[in-house]
């Protein structure tokens, strides 16, 4: 994803002496900013308070992708995060993609929005739109704990990507999602 000025970037700039052409092109990008600050609240509204309860968490869901032994599971998900999703570090999402793929239903509720707000300021390093808009009847049944704002989140977080020149070899399948699965 890609960085978008700030309005305290802007100011930094000016002190700093950046050109005026580099500053105006910079404030030029606000709006977007704008948008995409208005867009990390509401994943933060939305998903604020959800725990992980007993849904399968991020260590855990990596050791069953890695077929570990339930033993191992279990060690694995007594290092989960499973309080508050802020606290999962982004070097763990990274380190942990494939988890996105063996979530259960709780699990993709207390985890999604950490992989959302991590795309959004351009720190995950994988693939997050193919698992919003291959929503298959498997797959749906992880999205099942949605209740309407969060399902109006992830909407608003895929009408965002089509605007991202970097989406653009996925905007069909944005577009087919917005359409179907997460329509309003």
């Amino acid at each position: 994803m890609k960085k978008y000025p700030s309005p305290s970037d802007i100011q930094e700039m000016r002190k700093k002496g950046y050109d005026p052409i580099t500053i105006e092109e910079a404030e030029e990008l606000l709006p977007r900013w704008q948008q995409l600050d208005q867009l990390r609240q509401k994943i933060e509204r939305a998903f604020a308070g959800v725990t992980l309860q007993q849904g399968i968490g991020l260590y855990e869901a990596q050791g069953i992708d890695d077929y570990v032994s339930q033993a191992e599971c279990l060690a694995y998900r007594a290092k989960d995060e499973k309080l508050n999703w802020h606290n999962i570090s982004v070097d763990a999402l990274n380190r942990c993609n494939s988890s996105l793929s063996f979530f259960d239903a709780q699990g993709m509720l207390f985890h999604l929005p950490a992989f959302l707000l991590a795309s959004l300021n351009g720190d995950y390093l994988h693939e997050l739109t193919f698992k919003l808009t291959h929503v298959s009847d498997c797959t749906e049944k992880k999205f099942n704990l949605f209740n309407a704002d969060q399902r109006s989140t992830v909407r608003s977080y895929l009408l965002f990507l089509l605007d991202e020149p970097d989406e653009a070899l996925h905007y069909s399948d944005i577009r087919y999602a917005l359409e179907h699965y997460w329509k309003e």
